[in-house]
């Protein structure tokens, strides 16, 4: 019997600004991160070779193999988009009970990945979604590429389970799904009952969230097919600074 999916509440692109300042949230197709964006499809496309070279996440404290990732840091202004030296990627306890107050020094991204057009592209539209609603800055901004499979069965996009990440806006694009079923995406308002399901299945769409007014997890996935995964792109935006460890007093 075919796995049944709800469809992701697509928003028009000329409705972003007022959907994320209603709900907290949007969902976009490709056509309308392309439009918006300024990049066409198969420059994105030429991104995609990239997650099949993840190395595993040392850190699971599930004593899972499933996810694979990369990371890299970057300061977007209006102008400009500036990498970083590579950085720890850290969150409190309060924000990640399962893997925060960590320091967790992920691979770097690939540098033929972070030098395209299409990458700086994308970073400077979202920073412009951004500053649209709390004010032209600077964005520091983290990005991690992930392969969840089912090496052992089952893989968890969210192992921390439904949680915020301590930034300002989170979005995370699908880049692809294989030979699985699951991985449904859940976003729930923090202040009342509301919430929406969905499963993002096309390629490149984008869900982006205001991490100060929901929360959102991503279900397990399951194999239908031996060697399925799921590849997605989390890109976070903080003002003020990198969200790090705490200098501790002496």
């Amino acid at each position: 019997m075919p796995q049944q999916t709800l469809q992701p509440p697509l928003t028009p692109p000329d409705q972003l600004d007022a959907t994320l300042a209603v709900q907290g949230f949007a969902v976009l197709s490709v056509a309308s991160v392309c439009q918006l964006a300024g990049v066409s499809v198969a420059a994105l496309q030429a991104l995609e070779s990239s997650w099949h070279d993840l190395p595993p996440d040392q850190y699971l404290k599930d004593g899972g193999r499933y996810r694979r990732r990369r990371h890299a840091s970057f300061e977007v202004t209006p102008t400009q988009v500036q990498a970083v030296p590579h950085r720890a990627h850290w969150q409190p306890l309060s924000y990640n009970a399962l893997h925060g107050g960590m320091q967790r020094w992920f691979d770097p991204m690939a540098a033929e990945v972070v030098q395209q057009t299409a990458w700086s592209a994308l970073l400077q539209w979202l920073a412009d979604v951004a500053s649209k609603a709390q004010g032209q800055q600077t964005w520091y901004t983290e990005a991690h590429q992930f392969r969840i499979d089912t090496t052992d069965g089952i893989g968890r996009p969210t192992p921390e389970g439904a949680h915020r990440d301590g930034v300002n806006w989170v979005a995370v694009f699908l880049i692809g799904r294989h030979g699985i079923k699951g991985g449904e995406t859940r976003v729930f308002d923090m202040d009342s009952p509301r919430g929406q399901r969905f499963t993002l299945t096309e390629p490149w769409s984008l869900l982006l969230l205001d991490d100060t007014r929901v929360i959102h997890e991503t279900t397990p996935i399951q194999p239908e097919q031996a060697g399925g995964w799921r590849d997605t792109l989390v890109v976070t935006l903080r003002s003020g600074g990198f969200l790090d460890e705490p200098v501790q007093k002496t």
